[in-house]
């Protein structure tokens, strides 16, 4: 079964640009997604027009660039830091920015929570437009976080005539986290797949370096996940972000990524029969 899958930087976070794009064009992945926190320059230093035909030149979509951090927190330095990921996001290609919510356990409250977010995403709309960017809202499924609703997120875009510039994220992880839900596939613009498999981590206790690549042992039901996606009318990209340590430590990730991926097409067809 072909599936769209794609990587986020994440995914192999020690590698530099080019490697990481020809990894991701060797798996015959649709997309990449990179980011402004993996602890050095974005695009180790590079300037955002090569790497915005290094992505051309091996058949890649540069899907997004992440990431504006608790961007429902709006202030003037919120806007500046928005106005620079999306100047940089434009030159390199990218065809979104990524926001992720406050996740600090502030501003969690009914009522407090869906006016700041409402008030952020009125704010980075026409932002966003003048930039002719898309931005992939994140809601998170820890319990400190801000925003783990999609239902919550898509009333807000909706509420601010965003629909068509936001789109969600379906993190599988959170997802699971949050207790699952309605999954909203004609909002979703990426879904983000990772599998925890450790059998005596509570839900409530999972964090990122429990993320590793999907596997028979997952946990989170990717596979079920995916699938429901798919027959509610989902097709677009399925890019791995795993967090965990042991998978940044592989030496070639590619021969573990590429099991993975046949793991996820083999099961995703056997539950469509």
């Amino acid at each position: 079964m072909s599936l769209p899958f794609a990587l986020n930087h994440m995914t192999a976070p020690r590698l530099g640009t080019e490697a990481f794009l020809d990894l991701a064009a060797g798996l015959g992945c649709v997309g990449v997604e990179f980011r402004n926190d993996l602890s050095r320059p974005l695009f180790d230093g590079a300037d955002p027009a090569v790497v915005k035909a290094q992505v051309a030149a091996r058949g890649l979509r540069f899907l997004a660039l992440a990431e504006v951090k608790m961007f429902n927190d709006w202030s003037d330095a919120r806007r500046a830091e928005a106005q620079a990921l999306m100047t940089t996001a434009v030159a390199a290609g990218a065809e979104a920015v990524s926001l992720i919510p406050r996740n600090d356990g502030v501003a969690t409250g009914n009522g407090v929570r869906q006016k700041a977010l409402k008030l952020a995403l009125a704010e980075l709309l026409p932002m966003l437009k003048a930039h002719g960017l898309k931005a992939m809202v994140e809601p998170l499924g820890f319990e400190v976080c801000s925003l783990r609703s999609k239902a919550e997120a898509v009333e807000a875009i909706e509420a601010v005539g965003g629909a068509g510039t936001y789109w969600l994220v379906h993190d599988t992880f959170h997802h699971h986290l949050a207790g699952g839900g309605r999954i909203f596939p004609e909002h979703t613009g990426i879904v983000h797949v990772s599998g925890v498999v450790e059998p005596g981590v509570a839900v409530a206790d999972m964090r990122d370096a429990h993320r590793v690549l999907v596997d028979a042992a997952d946990r989170l039901g990717n596979v079920a996940q995916i699938r429901a996606l798919l027959d509610a009318g989902y097709g677009g990209p399925i890019s791995y972000e795993p967090f965990a340590p042991s998978v940044h430590a592989l030496g070639d990730v590619k021969p573990a990524l590429a099991r993975s991926m046949e793991f996820i097409r083999a099961e995703v067809a056997r539950m469509a029969a």
